[in-house]
């Protein structure tokens, strides 16, 4: 990596940010066609743009095949930059795009697939209502670095952001237990006790873990061999749920929304899970992002307390 970044200073002209940002679509989707139709280029454009990038930072970032574009290990180092760089692109854009007015611009907000999808858009709706000026733009991710990154500029997550420069609130607590399908209870029982359970489709994750271990220390270790339906996905799991594949985890706040689904071993099992949003601490002064800040925090009290979320 020290190779190139000599080099890279040697050279007499520096790359622009649009050769790095055609070079950050072509490691993404392994194509020049598939970038230029991303960036609305034309595929020769797409071309002399790695070429001109390689020539400037005298790599090579492609290896060409029948099957496409494959990044070389130098391109790969690159690639977390050349996302930083995008996402210091649009920070600029989001923050330019209000000119003089406090109710104009953009505010990008990131959130986890189930909130983004199942509680936040009656909250973004009212706030559009109020403001109609400001567009909002929403990123389902549970990275806590994308703040960071600046991504986005308001997060909502279930973990406490930790990182010094986030300012963060802590909502409160929302109650998750086991929900199963009236339809799956007609036709399997209704466990009586969590032994029971090994005799059901269990909706469960597949390759990460993340989401299972964030609700803490667990009675007994639980693997994905304990799942009979796995998807990394919230969304998924939850569709599954709906459409009576098994018993999966729920917030109540959610479940209850649906009476079709129905409550399994309330008692025994239930968890927790904090609520916070958090801002990076540069935008805390623009007028845009507080007042949909201080929105989401009023909101999302109202949803951990079981009201209606306006």
């Amino acid at each position: 990596m020290r190779i190139y970044i000599i080099h890279f200073c040697m050279t007499q002209k520096e790359p622009g940010w649009e050769l790095f940002h055609t070079f950050l679509e072509v490691a993404r989707d392994g194509s020049l066609s598939g970038a230029a139709r991303k960036l609305a280029l034309t595929q020769p454009t797409v071309g002399r743009h790695i070429d001109a990038l390689e020539a400037a930072l005298g790599l090579s970032l492609f290896s060409r095949s029948p099957h496409g574009l494959t990044a070389t290990p130098a391109a790969l180092e690159l690639v977390g930059h050349a996302e930083a760089m995008a996402a210091a692109s649009a920070a600029l854009r989001r923050t330019a795009s209000s000119g003089a007015h406090t109710d104009r611009g953009t505010v990008r907000i990131t959130a986890s697939e189930m909130i983004g999808c199942e509680v936040l858009p009656p909250m973004l709706a009212s706030f559009r209502e109020s403001h109609p000026g400001i567009v909002l733009e929403l990123a389902l991710s549970n990275r806590n670095e994308d703040l960071l990154r600046r991504d986005a500029d308001i997060a909502v997550r279930m973990v406490r952001p930790r990182q010094k420069s986030l300012l963060a609130r802590r909502i409160g607590k929302t109650p998750i237990g086991f929900y199963a399908h009236r339809d799956y209870l007609k036709r399997y029982g209704i466990p009586k006790t969590i032994a029971e359970l090994e005799k059901h489709c269990l909706i469960g994750f597949d390759q990460d873990a993340r989401s299972l271990q964030s609700l803490g220390p667990l009675p007994q270790e639980v693997t994905r061999d304990h799942f009979g339906f796995r998807c990394d996905s919230d969304l998924a799991q939850f569709a599954a749920l709906r459409a009576a594949v098994g018993i999966g985890g729920c917030q109540h706040n959610i479940a209850r929304r649906f009476r079709e689904l129905v409550p399994v071993l309330g008692k025994a099992i239930r968890f927790e899970l904090e609520v916070w949003i958090a801002m990076h601490e540069d935008v805390k002064s623009t007028t845009r992002v507080r007042m949909l800040f201080d929105h989401l925090a009023a909101g999302f009290s109202a949803f951990v307390r079981g009201a209606a979320v306006d």
